[in-house]
């Protein structure tokens, strides 16, 4: 039995996986709200305390968690929890148990999924080569990215903080809102995932809201509840999901809330070229996060794909690169336990 755990500022996904001749299956899982929390301690005692009376209890584990792993320890960069192996196996007395980084892991699932995990948003001239390098970058509360390439031993992975890098604005209307975001956020540079990520689509919409004209917007008092949880983070408290309920006014054809979308999507897809010509991911680059399947139509769209390829001279070369969208919900899961079933395998050897 195998512990595997997704752990997100919004979510947090837990599951226990039977290993049986060679195949896993799940055999257990619960989604948590990350938020309602304090820690992840108290919610994987809450996970093994619900679910290991009728199951065996996990002899290795794998955890996927959203910030940079260190000596098995990290800091969830949207939470503000301290979490280490000591302590977590301290509750679940496995054998051994891995920290590692949400998308550092994520390259492991890619080779493995089907046509229904996924979904094409620009067709690449040149199909991928399965043993080219394989780029990840997901929009959800931050901007996640790792990459990896596939050897005889197994997936190599390289994980990466690049969605902190600088925001570089396009157009006078980017510049005006990222010197909208210093201001507001009081921020000395502005990381691309402050701009590109779910977070940063109520940010958008939330500084559309505060510009002359739309101090009646339907959108305007869910607005500043949002930005006051933003300033101030409370526990169990329940406040609107921005972003959520701006793509539901962009279907019913709000017009600030189709701008918000527009200039989110113009954002997102010229960082995911700006990622695609650092990497030149010629086994493919997928976007992935809490928002691939819910902008799924945004994404196949002209904003996303030409601010993708509008790269000047070099065009031609992110016109070879086939990007698809990752639609699997448990894909970090899945991955965490993929790298379980690899920790067993290599001890029983």
């Amino acid at each position: 039995m195998l512990l595997a755990g997704d752990v997100g500022g919004t979510k947090s996904l837990l599951g226990l996986y039977l290993v049986r001749k060679g195949r896993i299956s799940q055999a257990a899982f619960k989604r948590y709200t990350s938020g309602s929390w304090h820690g992840l301690e108290p919610m994987l005692e809450d996970f093994l305390t619900s679910h290991c009376k009728q199951l065996e209890m996990p002899q290795y584990g794998c955890i996927a968690l959203a910030g940079p792993v260190n000596n098995g320890a990290v800091r969830i960069t949207n939470l503000n929890w301290h979490v280490n192996t000591k302590d977590l196996n301290a509750i679940a007395k496995l054998k051994d148990l891995k920290l590692v980084n949400d998308f550092g892991i994520l390259p492991k699932c890619l080779p493995l999924l089907n046509h229904h995990q996924q979904a094409v948003l620009h067709q690449g001239e040149v199909d991928r080569d399965p043993l080219g390098l394989m780029a990840v970058v997901g929009a959800g509360t931050g901007l996640g990215l790792a990459r990896g390439i596939r050897t005889t031993s197994g997936m190599l992975l390289f994980p990466s903080e690049g969605g902190h890098s600088e925001f570089a604005p396009r157009t006078p209307l980017e510049w005006e809102l990222g010197q909208w975001m210093k201001s507001e956020c009081n921020l000395d540079r502005l990381s691309v995932e402050r701009v590109a990520s779910g977070t940063g689509l109520g940010y958008i919409a939330y500084w559309l809201l505060q510009q002359i004209g739309h101090s009646l917007h339907p959108l305007r008092e869910a607005g500043e509840r949002w930005r006051e949880q933003q300033r101030n983070p409370k526990d169990n408290t329940t406040y609107p999901d921005l972003p959520a309920l701006v793509s539901q006014a962009a279907t019913i054809g709000d017009p600030l809330a189709q701008q918000t979308i527009e200039i989110w999507l113009g954002i997102y897809g010229a960082a995911a070229g700006d990622i695609a010509l650092e990497e030149l991911p010629t086994g493919g680059l997928w976007v992935a996060g809490g928002t691939a399947a819910k902008h799924i139509a945004g994404l196949k769209s002209d904003i996303f794909v030409e601010a993708f390829l509008n790269k000047g001279r070099l065009r031609q070369a992110l016109k070879k690169i086939t990007v698809s969208a990752l639609l699997e919900p448990e894909a970090g899961l899945m991955s965490a336990a993929f790298e379980a079933a690899k920790m067993a395998r290599t001890t029983s050897r």
